[in-house]
């Protein structure tokens, strides 16, 4: 190896991991409010707790009146499987997949459901034809490929006046992008990635028609305990009240409040956008000036602002590794590896709760890694 200097500055919080993400600045487990642990989920505290919760993710995402919002178990896998086991199946079916997320909903349509989708696919970094997409079925995508670094450019591919149901797993999307809800009927999200809140919790958001098609069909095939959302052909309204269906972390629950209540204070949803913004340009100054970086997504429309992947001149897995491995071993980045059936390359999130001058700090360590192993 060529005996490198490292760069004096490091970012303060070298925390660039895509789910989970950084905390937000000022976090520490001091400041969450502990009054609900130890406690039932169903007391009175509890119940109140999880409603707040649930208020604040309408207010900073800006969640419609007449949108269910509930808090349930398996992250945002749980939440996405819940609306495909409780909704699909009634009408044709087409699924959207341009990285491995997106893949996994292509398989539990086809070998675990059965249901034989329409299956529009596109390579990592870039996004299938959305013209394609034929909206008297129902459409299950990501609205962000959190491990490719491309997203949909917008909403206006979606039809406003479909007749199967949008259903959009945003995990690595909300807080960040745009979403448009009156083109979505079902989303789907997870603390961990958008405001490093901790795992195992899932949000699912339903519209007026996901509601709908809930209360009059019945799926062909049985349904888990954890995915019954009707009794006797009516919503259980409770899920979306802060009643959950199995017993939660409210430790995790508390950290999600800190980091809404966070959110309003740097401006709610577009003070958040705004920093995500600022942090995918800032790393894509860093990539415009190097010549053996790029990005996974070529086109600046369907590029990522959250979930940003890049290209490595020459680089294989295991340089990618050493890479990572090495900026771990000084604290100047943590888990940038792209994922593990993503092209060799690096991952880096430039989410709302990263601040701008540790993206800026963390382009002389890149520099420094790749002389070190180049």
């Amino acid at each position: 190896m060529t005996d490198l200097t490292p760069p004096g500055r490091k970012p303060a919080r070298p925390h660039f991991s895509s789910g989970p993400c950084a905390k937000p600045p000022g976090w520490t487990p001091e400041k969450l409010k502990l009054e609900s642990l130890g406690r039932s989920h169903r007391s009175k505290v509890g119940k109140a707790r999880l409603k707040l919760c649930i208020d604040l993710i309408r207010e900073v995402l800006e969640v419609p009146d007449d949108y269910r919002i509930g808090i349930v178990p398996g992250s945002d896998t749980g939440a996405v499987e819940m609306a495909m086991w409780t909704m699909l199946g009634q009408r044709p079916v087409t699924t959207l997949a341009w990285e491995s997320f997106g893949e996994g909903w292509v398989t539990d349509a086809v070998k675990q459901l059965k249901i034989d989708p329409t299956v529009i696919r596109a390579d990592y970094g870039h996004v299938p034809d959305l013209a394609q997409v034929d909206w008297s079925n129902d459409v299950v995508f990501t609205w962000n490929g959190t491990t490719s670094g491309a997203k949909v450019p917008d909403s206006d591919w979606i039809a406003a006046d479909r007749e199967g149901l949008s259903i959009a797993d945003a995990t690595s999307a909300v807080f960040a992008q745009d979403i448009a809800w009156d083109k979505v009927d079902v989303l789907t999200f997870s603390w961990q990635k958008v405001l490093g809140g901790e795992g195992a919790h899932g949000v699912l958001i339903l519209g007026p028609r996901a509601v709908e098609r809930l209360e009059s069909y019945t799926p062909a095939w049985p349904l888990p305990k954890l995915f019954r959302m009707t009794k006797g052909g009516k919503l259980i309204e409770g899920i979306f009240t802060g009643e959950t269906i199995n017993t939660p972390s409210m430790l995790a629950v508390e950290d999600a409040i800190f980091a809404l209540e966070w959110g309003k204070s740097v401006g709610g949803l577009a003070g958040m956008k705004a920093r995500a913004d600022a942090n995918a340009a800032a790393l894509d100054a860093i990539v415009q000036s190097r010549d053996w970086l790029g990005h996974l997504a070529p086109d600046p429309a369907t590029r990522s602002n959250t979930s940003v992947c890049l290209t490595v001149a020459g680089a294989d897995v295991d340089f990618i590794k050493a890479f990572a491995k090495l900026l771990e071993e000084h604290d100047a980045a943590y888990d940038i590896a792209g994922y593990r059936d993503a092209p060799p390359g690096l991952r880096i999130w430039c989410g709302a709760t990263v601040d701008t001058a540790d993206v800026e700090a963390l382009g002389p360590w890149l520099d420094w890694a790749y002389a070190q192993l180049s």
